[in-house]
């Protein structure tokens, strides 16, 4: 519990009581909920080649399930092969195979390049064209993991499929609920927001009650596993060392279009090599020095090929356009009408008091109680209950403020 504060230590607690709460109790069903026993519960494992998933395929394996590990190649790991820091590359999927002869079950490489590139790479590149901050994780979870690999897990006539996420599944009086993970620092709310109860209903996440991601090395070392002192991933997958210019120009040649750095007014106060290398919000490395007051991104106008730059207090907003949305909460989402919540708009950052205004069943404005500054089309916003560690949804910002 080192490094946590009060506010983190009562949420750990807390949604570690209210999981042993709601987990069944029927000692009829085995520790993933299934009224057989561990042997005839046919689960599987997601895994990355990392050690979050590793130690769920290997935990899961000693319980005595009948454990399928199954790694996704998402692009060319041949180029990436010389890439550190990222999932799925060669590399990964060597040691989720090693793991898997290691702990004695059995393991497939699924070649989902095609379907990756389509469903993930292509509008990653669209969107960042357009001026957006695309969150392309999201969208391999939506798309990809709990779409096409889940759907390839029931023809395997598996009973649930396990991963590595550090997110809770608690059972709740209508069903399945997704929590955040005991450990703050480690959960994964954010990325997992577009997660439907269907999909909940058949996923299963082991590690979600773990106090810290210490406990999951130590129980890596206790297997035995090889992949026990691997670092974790920092990267998005396919974009090295984070220089999303560099793999926008390579999508999309000719992408990099000079154009001016403007100020609120349209006076120009520079050049750039091209949008894509601008964020809404950055104030480094912007070549517009010798100014009396900082000046940040506060637009990007991809058909003017204009990075506008102006002060601080411009980048702060309190109204977030969403589309897309996914309710997981109880009842309908139009139904429950106007309610309070609190929302993440980053997800390095913590949930934040406010107001959701649902227009249909896809759209919806969240109001902000205290604005925010630099949230940006293309980042997600996710609804929280604020009186629990329960997610309820979220949405895809589309319009800058």
């Amino acid at each position: 519990m080192a490094g946590l504060d009060i506010g983190q230590i009562f949420l750990y607690f807390r949604s570690n009581l209210f999981w042993k709460r709601l987990m069944p109790l029927d000692p009829a069903l085995n520790s993933l909920g299934f009224a057989k026993p561990p042997s005839e519960t046919r689960v599987v494992v997601a895994m990355s080649g990392g050690v979050d998933s590793s130690v769920v395929a290997a935990m899961l394996a000693e319980e005595g399930y009948d454990v399928v590990g199954v790694t996704l190649q998402l692009y060319d790991h041949g180029a990436a092969l010389a890439k550190k820091g990222a999932c799925c590359a060669g590399r990964d999927i060597h040691d989720a195979r090693r793991v898997a002869e290691e702990m004695g079950f059995p393991h497939y490489v699924l070649d989902y390049e095609n379907t990756f590139k389509e469903a993930v790479i292509d509008e990653f590149a669209d969107s960042y064209l357009a001026g957006a901050t695309p969150v392309p994780c999201i969208r391999c979870n939506e798309r990809v993991k709990f779409k096409d690999l889940l759907e390839t897990a029931k023809d395997l006539d598996a009973d649930c499929m396990a991963t590595g996420h550090y997110i809770q599944r608690m059972m709740g009086s209508d069903g399945a609920e997704l929590h955040c993970a005991a450990d703050p620092t480690k959960d994964q709310s954010y990325f997992l927001f577009s997660t439907t109860q269907e999909q909940l209903d058949f996923l299963r996440f082991p590690l979600g009650h773990h106090p810290s991601k210490d406990e999951t090395r130590k129980l890596a070392a206790k297997y035995g596993l090889s992949v026990a002192d691997k670092p974790d991933s920092q990267d998005i997958c396919f974009v090295p060392n984070g220089n999303y210019a560099a793999v926008i120009e390579k999508l999309r040649p000719g992408a990099a279009e000079p154009g001016e750095i403007v100020d609120i007014d349209g006076n120009a106060l520079g050049t750039h090599k091209g949008v894509i290398h601008y964020t809404i919000g950055q104030r480094r490395g912007l070549g517009i020095g010798g100014l009396s007051d900082p000046l940040y991104v506060v637009k990007l106008d991809v058909d003017a090929k204009q990075v506008v730059v102006g002060p601080k207090e411009l980048l702060a907003t309190r109204r977030v356009p969403l589309r897309e949305i996914n309710w997981i909460g109880d009842g309908g989402f139009l139904s429950g009408g106007e309610r309070e919540i609190a929302v993440k708009v980053r997800s390095t950052r913590p949930p934040t008091d406010a107001v959701l205004r649902p227009i249909s069943d896809t759209e919806a404005e969240v109001e902000l109680l205290v604005a925010e500054e630099g949230v940006s089309p293309g980042q997600a916003c996710v609804f929280y209950d604020p009186k629990s560690s329960r997610i309820l949804g979220g949405g895809w910002i589309w319009r800058g403020h």
